[in-house]
């Protein structure tokens, strides 16, 4: 199964015994939306709210922290998922949500998932079916193993200032990144960590939401100023948009890179993390 799979697609495989279709909607604090209401009143057929919101690690530090395998594991159980279950993830976000739960599903060791490319918001422009209220789903019996994608910590970022063995690749839109706009968490600074690149995530998709080509995507980083040649760290505000500009550059097959999790949240409150503000140097 591909990556990315196409609404078509998705209609055509609906009620396979193997396929689970998993909603990963989540959405900014100041979006005033509320994801599990929205998939009660209207979901794809078939589909299991996987609440990526409270997908976390809650004995972490970092905010809103990629999820432990203990927690992973028994989420996945919960939603009836098996091993050996093709999963396809979708969202109906602004920040494009099922990239993040895609992150977190290669993490754990899980092989067979995809993304559902422009999410429900392409499903719904093609009047294809949606159905409402919370499925009754049997808990399985699943176990998480470890996937070889990377995760960088705050240590790992700071050591990297000095050896500049990866570069930092900003998913944040360009006036967070410049400092020209404050975050809209009051206890977060303005800017970016030194050395960064800015490419924000919502140039590389189309018009109706699904993902630019693998070559136009590769131009999109080249036109940040990022080599492909080298590996690189994706950042953004929380984790989240930084794990689209990693399965952007999976689609276009780059493997020499990493999520910073904890990214502008985490070192952006820190008083003694060096910042910068401005355009990229």
């Amino acid at each position: 199964m591909s990556m990315l799979v196409s609404t078509e697609w998705l209609a055509e495989n609906l009620g396979a015994p193997d396929l689970v279709v998993l909603d990963a909607s989540a959405h900014l604090p100041d979006a005033g939306r509320d994801p599990r209401a929205e998939f009660t009143e209207a979901h794809i057929p078939g589909a299991r709210f996987l609440d990526l919101a409270t997908l976390v690690d809650p004995a972490s530090k970092v905010p809103a922290a990629l999820p432990d395998p203990t927690t992973f594991t028994q989420r996945m159980a919960s939603l009836g998922v098996k091993a050996g279950d093709r999963i396809v993830f979708y969202d109906d976000s602004y920040v494009k949500t099922a990239a993040r739960a895609w992150f977190i599903a290669r993490l754990h060791g899980m092989e067979q998932v995809s993304v559902l490319d422009g999410g429900l918001p392409k499903w719904r422009s093609e009047s294809r079916p949606l159905e409402s209220g919370l499925p009754d789903v049997k808990p399985s019996i699943f176990g998480a193993s470890t996937g070889n994608l990377e995760v960088r910590t705050k240590a790992d970022i700071l050591a990297n200032l000095d050896s500049k063995a990866e570069q930092l690749v900003d998913a944040r839109g360009a006036k967070r990144f410049t400092g020209e706009m404050g975050d809209f968490r009051p206890e977060v600074g303005d800017g970016h960590i030194p050395g960064s690149r800015n490419l924000p995530f919502d140039e590389l998709f189309n018009a109706d939401e699904t993902y630019r080509s693998p070559e136009e995507i590769r131009a999109a980083f080249t036109a940040a100023g990022v080599d492909l040649d080298r590996p690189l760290v994706t950042t953004c505000g929380g984790g989240v948009t930084a794990a689209v500009l990693l399965f952007a550059l999976a689609l276009a097959g780059k493997e020499d890179v990493a999520l910073y999790d904890g990214s502008w949240a985490e070192w952006g409150t820190d008083p003694e993390t060096p910042k910068e503000t401005g355009p990229a140097a």
